[in-house]
């Protein structure tokens, strides 16, 4: 196999945020990794690479974009307006709740603490007794308000480079006609027919099989999960 630099590699800031933006999705995929190798250049740029970007959404490129300066040039990164008030990307709630600890874990790559602070989010969401029991039930759901569970997914999207957040579990779902029992092992919750040990056996990092992040508790049955994936505030961004 030919080794050497791949052609993003030998392009300019400026035409690799171009490609990162509106390439096809494998571009995009390659661009992301040149991207990693040109972070002094990336740091000159600023702000100014996140212009194609809507705080308010989730495109996985602005994601990146911040993580690797937060790897390789954290003093950059901390010029970029937002860093310092709770993170770059919007995060609307409905009962006021904070994501600046979330969205920094995410940043940070910490996505075991990002999936605490999850869990955490999910039982505020679903009342008092909740908080007080530990865990949600499936009943609890519904009610739960979509524009929180939004941004909760909108930032697992964004900071995962697409791969990780309860949409993307849902897509997998759908492709798997439903099926539950062929959704674990695909989203490594299960491993020869064994289910996936918590904390230490999951997969804490990007290299995780796609739709491993964020973890629902499936020890009392799926109705937890397709309450969640099913809840009507996320269909519109399934």
């Amino acid at each position: 196999m030919l080794s050497g630099r791949t052609p993003a590699q030998d392009l300019s800031i400026d035409k690799l945020l171009e490609r990162l933006a509106s390439g096809s999705a494998r571009q995009r995929r390659t661009t992301a990794v040149a991207l990693e190798t040109a972070a002094d250049a990336l740091a000159s740029v600023g702000s100014e690479a996140l212009k194609p970007y809507q705080a308010s959404g989730d495109d996985w490129a602005a994601g990146w974009i911040l993580q690797v300066l937060r790897r390789h040039q954290p003093d950059a990164l901390a010029q970029i307006p937002g860093i310092s008030a709770g993170g770059w990307f919007e995060t609307p709630s409905a009962r006021g709740i904070d994501y600046s600890a979330m969205q920094q874990a995410l940043l940070d790559e910490d996505f075991e603490e990002a999936d605490r602070l999850t869990s955490c989010v999910l039982r505020e969401l679903a009342g008092e007794q909740a908080v007080k029991r530990g865990y949600v039930y499936f009943s609890e759901v519904p009610p739960m308000e979509g524009v929180d569970l939004c941004t909760l997914d909108r930032l697992w999207v964004a900071y995962s480079q697409g791969r990780f957040g309860f949409t993307v579990q849902a897509r997998l779902l759908k492709a798997l006609d439903g099926r539950y029992d062929r959704l674990w092992p695909r989203i490594g919750w299960k491993i020869d027919g064994a289910w996936t040990r918590y904390p230490g056996a999951f997969q804490w990092s990007m290299e995780a099989p796609e739709g491993h992040m964020p973890l629902v508790n499936q020890l009392r049955g799926v109705r937890l999960m397709d309450a969640l994936l099913s809840h009507p505030g996320l269909q519109p961004r399934g």
